[in-house]
């Protein structure tokens, strides 16, 4: 790992490196309409028996007269398909706890049209399930994917890899389909990720080793551990996050806000360990930055490109200094308030780790540390007024104290002010659900298929009018632990229009979307830096979740 004047920097493969001049040549070489996703050529692996100083000795012949580059289409497609696997590092794998007809599935849905779905949906698992090739683990230094030793569920499309935060929603989806072990397995992968690198990757890709994804193993291990009772696990995991943990809350994720009093709050932000173009998407984020004359303002805005990436929430205005400029994007002077709602709840499930493990001390520990963050987000975060928590925007680099500003906090409404309610900590507070309840009836985000991401149509992905399935359960699972009746009321609400939405878009479609355009009904997602994606594991997830939750009514229709 090498460090620059903003932090820490891993080091990228030969592969990886090579692969992006590809991608660039062919960014360059395609007429602009018919340009291939860049994502394409960065996963591509080496056909045996070539090695890579062949192919690139072979690459520099083909581009050796071009002074911008560009190559003809035709040779380029040739030299690919000589060179070149695409998708032969994953196999697909029949998950051996699969059946088509889980045993107690879904026994609240009465309506035979939503069960038959149901099982529709169910049955996209078996699409989705891969193991890694044999030649990863013999010849690494072939593939950009990463060798994990167990089976992996995809999010589809675009995505041939393991993700780390979509796995915890897709984990509750699996364990409502009494799929115990392939849930199992992916938090072995997401472990042994943790246990090499310390830290779990953004995905299982050589390129994303330098950066993280929002932290939920722990949640995942809590929620298979409920499921099953899986001692065993809980020992195993508990280093492991421990690993994590170390990772989250020191070095630069972690800042220090100084309130009124002088007490010190210890939060966290992302910060990716990267200040270059992001390689999976190198000729997009060169293009950004065009216009950045100045060598470290130009890596200070790629680190921050990355760390929005590190979020899972890439991109959105949440990250802009001056939204929608993208220019402006500032991630790394974020304190998000989803961020610190996976930590506390990571503290919360270690400290229940630790007592079922019978380390008393060790849960004590973790009490505290979630009582001490909870008390951040009070100080910090919470906005009585607007009766939900705000993003706080950093004064200087984050790497000393800085003294609680009320004009730092991000008075934009966005789904992720709402998410703490998802975890005990405040959803068992009958009097702050019931300011967080009002604020969300009065945001505007509620809309006829689901949550809005926020209110701004900044052409960005995470921003008006999509909605994404993370926010949608989170959110709705909060309100519905409150045991308020009106919270209750108004999960039910959310979560049908949702199931109704993605139903319609699946029938119109003949898939499952990773996002949806909440603000018309019916209508998947669009925006952002690449086409929209099918499959889709944590959609699926949170479909069977709310499935799970509510039932679904015979007489109740799915139709509008």
């Amino acid at each position: 790992m090498a460090a620059s004047e903003l932090g820490p920097v891993v080091q990228t493969t030969p592969l990886v490196t090579f692969l992006q001049r590809v991608q660039l040549t062919a960014h360059l070489s395609y007429p602009k309409t018919q340009t291939p996703d860049p994502k394409f050529y960065i996963d591509l692996s080496l056909k045996p028996p070539h090695h890579l100083s062949t192919i690139e000795s072979a690459f520099n012949d083909l581009t050796s007269g071009s002074r911008d580059l560009t190559v003809p289409v035709d040779k380029l497609e040739k030299f690919v398909e000589e060179y070149f696997d695409d998708g032969k590092d994953l196999v697909p794998h029949e998950p051996e706890d699969f059946v088509s007809d889980p045993s107690e599935f879904l026994l609240n849905v009465e309506n035979d049209q939503v069960r038959e779905w149901a099982r529709e949906v169910h049955v996209l698992w078996r699409t989705l399930c891969y193991r890694v090739s044999d030649s990863v683990r013999e010849s690494p230094d072939r593939h950009t994917l990463l060798p994990l030793p167990e089976p992996v569920i995809i999010p589809g499309s675009r995505f041939k890899e393991v993700y780390y935060w979509d796995s915890y929603w897709v984990i509750k989806g699996l364990l409502i389909c009494k799929m115990f072990t392939t849930a199992k397995g992916l938090v072995t992968n997401l472990m042994s990720l943790v246990e090499t690198y310390g830290y779990a990757l953004n995905g299982a890709r050589a390129y994303y080793t330098n950066r993280s994804q929002p932290p939920l193993l722990s949640s995942m291990v809590y929620e298979i551990y409920n499921a099953t009772r899986d001692e065993e696990l809980v020992r195993k995991a508990i280093p492991v996050l421990l690993k994590e943990y170390e990772f989250w809350t020191s070095g630069k994720h972690k800042v220090v806000i100084r309130d009124a009093s002088g007490y010190d709050h210890m939060l966290s932000r992302y910060y990716a360990m990267w200040n270059m173009p992001r390689p999976e998407s190198y000729v997009f984020d060169q293009e950004s930055a065009s216009e950045i004359s100045c060598t470290l303002e130009k890596q200070r805005f790629h680190r921050d490109i990355a760390t929005a990436a590190e979020t899972g929430c890439d991109f959105s205005t949440r990250w802009m200094r001056d939204p929608p400029n993208f220019t402006t994007l500032a991630t790394t002077s974020v304190v998000p308030v989803d961020l610190n709602v996976f930590l506390l709840k990571m503290e919360l499930d270690i400290a229940f780790m630790m007592e079922t493990a019978g380390d008393k001390n060790g849960s004590e520990r973790f009490v505290k540390a979630s009582e001490a963050r909870k008390k951040a987000f009070e100080t910090v975060l919470w906005n009585e007024k607007a009766g939900q928590w705000l993003d706080y925007w950093l004064s200087s680099n984050g790497d000393e104290p800085e003294t609680w500003k009320a004009e730092n906090q991000n008075n934009n409404v966005f789904a992720s002010n709402f998410t703490p309610i998802w975890i005990s900590s405040f959803n068992s507070d009958e009097n702050l659900v019931k300011k967080v309840v009002k604020a969300l009836e009065n945001s505007g985000l509620i809309a006829p298929a689901g949550i809005l991401t926020s209110l701004t149509n900044s052409g960005q992905q995470w921003d008006y009018p999509n909605g994404w399935a993370p926010q949608q359960e989170m959110i709705v699972t909060g309100l519905v632990r409150s045991g308020l009746k009106v919270a209750k009321e108004i999960a039910e609400e959310i979560a049908r229009r949702w199931i109704r939405s993605n139903y319609s878009v699946y029938k119109t479609s003949g898939g499952i979307h990773e996002k949806l355009n909440v603000a018309d009904f019916g209508e998947y997602g669009g925006g952002g830096e690449y086409e929209p994606q099918t499959g889709f594991g944590w959609s699926n997830g949170v479909i069977l979740a709310f499935l799970e939750e509510f039932g679904w009514p015979s007489h109740l229709s799915i139709e509008p």
